[in-house]
This record gives C-alpha cells, structure tokens and sequence, in this order.
C-alpha cells in the first residue's frame, strides 16, 4: 500500500491531472494499493479514479466533516470515516508502506512533513516521495537543501526525501528504500510501522 497525499484543487495547469492519472494507472498495473484522503474532488479524485478505472484497489480516509460536505468518493474498494484530521492521518499512515506527494497546498504540506517528520525521529522507516510534476517541487528542493547547509537539517534526513519526475521512476526508488521494505498487498504487517505514540 502507498498513501499518497495531493490537492482537493486540480491546480492551475492540467500536467498536475495528468500526472495524478498516470500515477493511479501505474499503482493499479504493479499491483499496488492506494491509500489516500478520501475525496474526489481535485488531484484525489483524479487519482482515486484512475486507480479504480485501471482495476486496481483505493482505500479512502475521511473526516466524518467532510463526508457532511459530500466530497467523499462514493465508489472506493474501502472508506473509512474518522472523526478529525489527527485520526485520519494517522491510519493512513498506519495503513501505508510508504508515501507521495503530489502537487497540493497547506494540508498536502502539512501531511508530507509530518510524515517526514516521523521518520527522521524513528517513528517508522516508511520512505517518502515527491513526484515534482513540471518543477511544482523545486523550491522545496531548495529548501531543504538550504536547511542542510545552515545546519537546521542532516544530510542523512534529506537523503531521506525521494524526489523525481517520473510515476515509475519514484516508484522504483520508493521500492528500493532501505532494508526493511516491501510492498505489502493486504495490511500492514507491522515491520516498521508507526507507533501508537504518534
């Protein structure tokens, strides 16, 4: 299972669609579950629909809120409805064996660097991934770069952030992280998932 997390909003222009498609195919053709916010609206929903339109399998975790707002996908393999914000991070990351980001806003910010986060404090050892779609991430490539060189961050962590331009190539870089990886095809088997004090 991956998780991804991504925009409610389709963005400006439609590479950050197209991209959110080709990915879902691509989960979908490896095999590969998708763990997601729920939605379908924006690049959710384009994704969602893809993974699904290709056959494979997409797990929705949303905040009861926004089902009241009737923006959950109706026709996911799985929807779970949770409470808040904390608790739907917290079993997408549960669920997952790795994460991606996709183009998005604050939240999408917000759930890639929580995550990242966790894994620098050794919470789990999940690897994480940016698809920077037409150079959506470069500035937080920057960034983080920027961090390393003032000291705020080790280069070990950065190395931590996976970032390409291409689905398969991300993929392949996400499925070669680390020894204690693998793609799990049902639940997550425990081995490097993350604690409950989290």
């Amino acid at each position: 299972m991956i998780c991804v997390f991504c925009g409610s909003a389709s963005g400006r222009a439609p590479t950050y669609a197209a991209a959110a498609r080709e990915l879902g195919k691509l989960l979908a053709k490896r095999g590969i579950g998708l763990v997601y916010g729920g939605g379908n609206v924006g690049l959710m929903g384009e994704l969602a629909d893809a993974v699904l339109d290709a056959g494979g399998r997409a797990i929705g975790v949303i905040p009861q809120q926004l089902v009241d707002r009737e923006i959950a996908h109706g026709g996911l393999t799985e929807l779970h409805v949770v409470e808040n914000l904390h608790q739907r991070k917290a079993l997408m990351a549960e669920l997952a064996d790795a994460f991606l980001t996709l183009p998005g806003g604050v939240g999408t910010m917000e759930e890639l660097f929580e995550v990242w986060s966790w894994g620098r404090l050794g919470l789990h050892s999940k690897p994480c991934g940016l698809l920077n779609v037409d150079g959506y991430f470069d500035s937080l490539r920057t960034l983080t770069d920027q961090m390393v060189t003032e000291g705020f961050l080790e280069p070990e962590y950065r190395e931590m952030l996976l970032i390409e331009k291409q689905p398969g190539a991300l993929l392949d870089r996400l499925a070669a992280y680390g020894p204690r990886w693998r793609w799990s095809t049902d639940v997550p088997s425990g081995d490097g998932s993350i604690g409950g004090s989290v």
